[in-house]
């Protein structure tokens, strides 16, 4: 399960499938996958179809003020917040999606909950030797949280993993409802399966990254890195949904 959902959707996301096309048509002599290939390449690498998907995801719960998050038991943030692992006593190496992290504590130090849960997320190709909530829970530590106050799950390999592991440490510790933080394209997928494994959330999204309401220019038509990366991230998260609906997770 972890492989199909991890490593599958490669073969039919924009860059997969132009390499695909590519293969297929020189295999083939034909000139016509190469087309379609430098197609789906440009239109996915525009701004105006990478922003658009990622802001219509994002859209689905925007941005909330700290002062009018409710209080909860537990303030839980989602993994994926660090890069590759560094040894002891180096910088943590954060991702671009630190703002989770940044998130949690934000709250906490507003006492919005008294407890702060990381995931313990670990994939088999990372080579990490610790969970990555560790890391996390040392880093906010640092920045003031008493050690006391936080939690970490159990190991956790995707998004389903993290529902049920929380699932589990509220019926443990009779936690009626957490605080989710995570980010802001990745929450419609996220708040689904906390739902799903019965979860009660407030919602609190961070690190939006577009704006669907800005006025189309001409600069949304030149493909770019960035724009690709938003339409493989949306398109990612929309595997997500089918890859949960089919295996009932």
């Amino acid at each position: 399960m972890l492989f199909l959902h991890k490593i599958l959707p490669v073969f039919v996301l924009p860059l997969g499938l132009v390499v695909l096309l590519l293969l297929y048509g020189f295999a083939r002599r034909k000139w016509w996958p190469v087309g379609v290939a430098v197609l789906v390449l440009y239109f996915a690498s525009t701004p105006l179809v990478g922003t658009r998907l990622i802001g219509w995801l994002e859209s689905r719960y925007p941005a909330v003020a700290v002062a009018q998050v409710e209080p909860a038991d537990a303030i839980v943030v989602l993994g994926g917040i660090f890069g590759p692992p560094v040894a002891e006593g180096m910088l943590p190496n954060f991702g671009d999606t630190v703002e989770r992290l940044e998130g949690g504590i934000i709250l906490m130090q507003a006492g919005k909950a008294r407890t702060l849960v990381f995931t313990g997320g670990r994939l088999p190709w990372e080579g990490r030797t610790r969970l990555e909530g560790e890391d996390a829970a040392a880093w906010a530590v640092q920045r003031g949280i008493p050690s006391g106050k936080i939690r970490v799950t159990r190991e956790v390999g995707n998004t389903a993993d993290e529902a049920l592991a929380v699932a589990e440490l509220m019926k443990e510790l009779q936690w009626r409802r957490i605080i989710l933080v995570t980010t802001g394209w990745h929450m419609p997928r996220a708040a689904r399966l906390f739902k799903r494994a019965g979860v009660d959330c407030v919602i609190f999204p961070v690190d939006f990254r577009c704006d669907v309401h800005r006025p189309v220019t001409p600069f949304d038509f030149i493909p770019c890195a960035e724009g690709l990366s938003h339409t493989e991230t949306a398109l990612r998260e929309l595997y997500g949904y089918a890859f949960y609906a089919v295996t009932a997770r």
